[in-house]
C-alpha cells in the first residue's frame, strides 16, 4: 500500500476516480499491477499503461453511453489520463458469461491472478486494495490464470492469447508465465 499512497501520480488519479462517486468501484489491473512490476525490476520511469481501468458496478443504469459520460468527467478532471470506465453489472453480457455480483466479483474473474487487482480510496480517504487471489503471484513476478480461467477450454484460450498479446515478458523480464 505504502507504493500507490507515496507515488503522487497514483493517488492523482485514485482522488480523480473517486470525485465520480460511483458505487463499488474500483481502479484495477494494470495500474496497480505495473506499479508492483515496475518497481521490483527497479525501472527509474513508469512504464506506460494502454489504459487506466476505473470499474463500478451499478445493476440500476447498465447504459454504455453513462460510462463515456463518466469517461469524459474523468478526462475533464484529468486529461492526460487514457482512462477507460466500464460498468461490471453489464459487462457480463459483452463477456458472455454468468452476471457479476459485485465489481470485486468481476475483478477475481479477470484473466491473471497478478492482474486481479484493485484499489480505491474510501469516504476518509484511506487506501483500499482487493486481490481476490491473493498478491503473492504479483509479488513473485508470477503470471498465472486466476481459477475461472483455468475452468474451462475456451478462457483457456483467451489467457494464453491475452499472453503473447500483451508481451508482458518483453516490458518485465524477470516475470514467470505459466502456459497452461
Amino acid at each position: 500500500m505504502k507504493l500507490i499512497e507515496t507515488d503522487e501520480r497514483m493517488m492523482k488519479i485514485i482522488k480523480a476516480a473517486s470525485r465520480l462517486n460511483l458505487p463499488d468501484w474500483w481502479i484495477c489491473a494494470g495500474f496497480v499491477r505495473s506499479k508492483i512490476w515496475d518497481t521490483l525490476h527497479e525501472f527509474e520511469n513508469r512504464t506506460d499503461l494502454p489504459d487506466v481501468d476505473v470499474i463500478y458496478f451499478d445493476h440500476k443504469d447498465t447504459s454504455e453511453t453513462t460510462e463515456k459520460e463518466l469517461e469524459a468527467e474523468l478526462k475533464r478532471i484529468l486529461p492526460d489520463v487514457p482512462w477507460s470506465v466500464k460498468n461490471e453489472a453489464r459487462m457480463h453480457v459483452v463477456n458472455r458469461i454468468e452476471p457479476y455480483t459485485s465489481a470485486e466479483d468481476a475483478i477475481s474473474k479477470f484473466p491473471e491472478t497478478a492482474t486481479a487487482l484493485g484499489v480505491k480510496i474510501d469516504k476518509d480517504h484511506n487506501l483500499i486494495l482487493t486481490a481476490p487471489w491473493g498478491v503473492d503471484d504479483v509479488i513473485n513476478l508470477k503470471v498465472n490464470p486466476t481459477p475461472f480461467f483455468r475452468e474451462s477450454k475456451e478462457r483457456a484460450v483467451i489467457y494464453k492469447e491475452r499472453v503473447i498479446q500483451k508481451n508482458w515478458k518483453g516490458i518485465w523480464e524477470k516475470i514467470d508465465v505459466y502456459q497452461l
